[in-house]
């Protein structure tokens, strides 16, 4: 029979193995980025940046004083992690670059069945076209009319580039903003890399190794998006059962959750670390999450973590739905929310904006009812103060975006773009940069009269106040 751990063990595990007890704890370096991919094998790529791109999020909840600067020089400088489909885009390790090379598959098949019989000499001019002047995004070609692709109608251009790419004919070069420069694939990476060729079978069972090593607690089932590229059901199975007898995850069950869980073996001592914090918190110690105080996290929509939506609600009691492509009026949280980790629990969201206050719905379920618990109050308010931050610069690019655009220097607020108020000067200007508690949480209201903590903070040079609320 499977090892069975209580739920509070899982949380715990998951938050010291997401390298989240305690946040921030590494320092800002390309080392410590290379640290975080290692631990959670890929990071998944969006190119909305909203409070920063998804994995600069998922990089600034774990390392203090992240600029995005490291992973880039480790993209396109270093060349020690590289972009690559698993689940949806994600960055890699360049080690894993043979897993995720489709070598003896023609770039015709990198796309819609059918819609690539009259593309290939299109293929041969931009392949030639790279080969003698360099990397090249599809701007630098002739606009061409638009095909059938994977999300709707595209360029021939950028199709057939992302296709040369997705087949291991290209690799990305750079990027500037969200256009992609390629080149071809011999000029990035070592020949001896390049000539490595896996078996299709292995290729599948080490993606499918990478998603379990991605969430670190994940069960045999799930939505469809986790599984994508790995095959059906059946293979599925036959690839879990396969790493099970190879000893690479182990099978486990959570007290409470249907279905068994899998961890990946070589983080059995997190596991056990994590069990033997319960079992003295429950003998009366004080709680350290990873054998630190409790920190705060504002999370990625699309962090590993967050990467398996139904187990959130049995594990936290927290419902949460990313609804960036929600039409705004069904939308119940809003347009780019971020959950909050306090110690190893979720107890609330943020949505990060630009001038305007920052939202953030409590958890009805953390602590007692409808309140934190007054002995983790003050934590977490300090937590709030002196822990997390978003990606350094983000306004300031969107700013100069609004103003390439439009002609004139703009501030962004919400979704809408207006005019930057005059600068302020002298001591009203300083007073406003210095972050300040306006008020506390008050435990003692009842409970149909929600708690507010209104906590001025600065994000990344902009004055922003952050409100929390009870729901």
């Amino acid at each position: 029979m499977p090892h069975q751990i209580s739920v509070p063990v899982a949380r715990r595990f998951l938050a010291i193995r997401h390298l989240l007890a305690p946040p921030r704890a590494l320092s800002a370096s390309p080392e410590s980025v290379l640290a975080v991919v290692d631990r959670l094998g890929s990071l998944q790529f969006d190119p909305l940046e909203v409070a920063g791109r998804n994995h600069d999020l998922v990089l600034a909840a774990r390392i203090a004083g992240y600029r995005r600067e490291l992973t880039d020089q480790l993209l396109y400088g270093r060349r020690q992690l590289f972009e690559a489909y698993n689940k949806s885009l994600n960055l890699l390790p360049t080690r894993e670059l043979p897993y995720y090379r489709i070598a003896g598959r023609p770039w015709a098949r990198a796309g819609p069945a059918g819609c690539w019989a009259s593309k290939a000499a299109l293929a041969e001019k931009l392949l030639a076209t790279i080969a003698a002047e360099g990397p090249r995004s599809s701007a630098d070609f002739e606009r061409t009319a638009a095909i059938a692709w994977w999300w709707g109608p595209t360029s021939a251009v950028r199709a057939v580039l992302e296709a040369l790419a997705v087949s291991g004919r290209l690799g990305l070069a750079r990027r500037e903003g969200n256009r992609r420069y390629y080149d071809l694939v011999e000029r990035l990476f070592p020949s001896d890399l390049l000539a490595i060729r896996v078996p299709e079978r292995e290729q599948r069972r080490h993606k499918l190794l990478s998603r379990f090593r991605a969430h670190g607690l994940l069960g045999a089932a799930g939505s469809g998006e986790l599984w994508l590229g790995i095959g059906p059901a059946a293979l599925r199975a036959e690839l879990r059962a396969e790493l099970v007898d190879r000893g690479e995850i182990v099978a486990l069950g959570v007290e409470g959750m249907r279905g068994g869980r899998f961890v990946v073996a070589d983080e059995l001592p997190l596991l056990a670390q994590a069990e033997r914090e319960i079992a003295a918190e429950a003998a009366g110690a004080i709680s350290r999450p990873g054998d630190g105080p409790a920190g705060v996290s504002f999370l990625a929509p699309l962090d590993p973590l967050m990467w398996d939506r139904d187990a959130l609600e049995p594990l936290y009691g927290f419902d949460y739905r990313w609804e960036v492509y929600t039409p705004a009026a069904k939308r119940r949280w809003g347009y780019y929310v971020l959950p909050i980790l306090f110690g190893d629990r979720m107890v609330g969201r943020i949505e990060p904006r630009h001038r305007p206050r920052l939202k953030v719905g409590a958890n009805p379920r953390f602590g007692l009812g409808a309140r934190l618990r007054p002995d983790r109050s003050a934590r977490f308010r300090t937590g709030v103060l002196g822990g997390p931050r978003l990606v350094p610069g983000v306004w300031r690019r969107r700013r100069a975006r609004a103003a390439r655009r439009h002609g004139s220097p703009r501030s962004l607020s919400g979704s809408g773009v207006r005019r930057s108020r005059p600068p302020r000067t002298g001591t009203a200007r300083a007073s406003r940069r210095r972050p300040q508690v306006c008020q506390l949480l008050n435990l003692r209201r009842p409970a149909a009269r929600p708690a507010e903590i209104a906590v001025s903070r600065n994000f990344t040079g902009v004055r922003t106040s952050t409100r929390l609320a009870e729901q």
